[in-house]
């Protein structure tokens, strides 16, 4: 199962994926809660901070 970088939960639908924007190697997972709320997030693999 997949999940939100932000707040940890387990998503199955409603939820976008990309790779990170600085280092474009790690897979982002967010759920439409944590977009609409613009809850940060924080990439494993180079320490990336985004909205």
């Amino acid at each position: 199962m997949k999940r939100c970088v932000s707040c940890g939960r387990e998503v199955k639908q409603n939820y976008v994926e990309f790779k990170c924007p600085s280092c474009g190697k790690t897979e982002v997972v967010r759920c439409t809660s944590c977009r609409v709320l613009g809850t940060k997030y924080t990439c494993a693999e180079c320490s990336f901070t985004g909205p």
